[in-house]
């Protein structure tokens, strides 16, 4: 078993924002992707097949990713660690799923703070019980008030497209068909968002054990893939086959992108822990769909203040939380 360097948080918590800033990204690929083929599930099953293949590549060209492609079956059968951790691909499924079926209908605003709020609870939680690499981490006062603050910040910096939103369904868009029929497809992506955090605390467990998080995140696109896989045969089998493959490249690059967040995951959680871990992808999703809405909107798009302020409250929260503050520095 290799253990690799933990990295400080100045060095590791910059890696969180940068991997998270390809989830806005992967969102925007997936949702259109979805909407194309009219079909969520087929849209996830392209999405996990291509970062497979990519990770594939990857895992048979380097030297690194042959040497833990060669510990996996051993600390598999070892029981290094639960064996369970190897579907934890299966949570990937479901994010992409829940991307591709629920943006459209939720809008992008509504999908991110769900999603935010389930990651952001669950970080504590598993952080709490030290089921990731970095073990037990205290939950202190000042952690949930950043936590909470992160919530909030998120919400408001999303706030102008619920304004957007209201404004189309009240001039006879299509809008969501009241509160009850937005909770099935608000629950997908706060139950997504929740098991995030499950995620990255047993790939960085696997991590540990393989060596390098590229056999982590190969087991993940496995995982992910034979369940997407199942779930779209039995999608066939009752309802048919949806649209034909769009032709342009770009539809294709969601299931990479995740290659490179779910890595990073993996090899940061140990370092930061997986609440940190999760706050600084966090940022990154917003700094990143910021920009996504400033050079290449989308309709419907709005760039206001709340927006910016919103955002940088959030960078300011994830401070607040992340900062190793003394014993007693709140009631100082």
């Amino acid at each position: 078993m290799t253990h690799s360097p933990r990295l400080p948080l100045f060095a590791g918590l910059p890696l969180a924002v940068g991997a998270g800033l390809a989830i806005p990204v992967q969102g925007r690929i997936n949702g259109a992707l979805g909407t194309r083929l009219n079909d969520g599930i087929a849209a996830a099953v392209v999405s996990f097949s291509t970062g497979l293949v990519v990770m594939i590549l990857i895992s048979l060209v380097l030297p690194r990713g042959r040497a833990g492609l060669a510990r996996i079956l051993p600390a598999v059968r070892s029981r290094a660690f639960p064996r369970v951790y190897v579907l934890a691909g299966g949570i990937g499924a479901l994010f992409v799923f829940a991307q591709s079926f629920t943006v459209g209908i939720l809008g992008v605003a509504l999908f991110t703070v769900a999603t935010v709020t389930g990651q952001t609870v669950s970080g504590l939680l598993v952080d709490k019980l030290g089921i990731g690499p970095a073990g037990r981490k205290q939950v202190t006062a000042i952690r949930v008030i950043g936590c909470l603050l992160t919530i909030a910040a998120v919400a408001w910096a999303v706030s102008p497209r619920f304004t957007a939103s209201s404004a189309v369904a009240s001039d006879g868009g299509a809008g969501p068909g009241g509160p009850a029929a937005l909770l099935v497809p608000l629950l997908l992506p706060v139950a997504a968002g929740f098991l995030m955090s499950f995620q990255q605390a047993m790939n960085g467990t696997a991590t540990v054990h393989y060596g390098t998080p590229i056999a982590a995140t190969l087991v993940n696109f496995v995982a992910g893939s034979t369940v997407l896989w199942i779930a779209y045969a039995i999608k066939v089998s009752v309802a048919g086959w949806g649209n034909p493959l769009p032709g342009e490249w770009w539809y294709y690059v969601g299931g990479p992108m995740g290659c490179v967040f779910i890595g990073l995951g993996a090899l940061l959680v140990r370092s930061l822990g997986v609440l940190v871990t999760g706050l600084g992808m966090i940022a990154g999703q917003l700094l990143g769909s910021l920009a996504l809405d400033v050079v290449l909107p989308a309709p419907g798009t709005i760039v206001a203040p709340a927006t910016v302020l919103g955002t940088i409250l959030t960078l300011a929260a994830i401070i607040l939380a992340t900062l190793p503050w003394p014993r007693g520095a709140l009631r100082r």
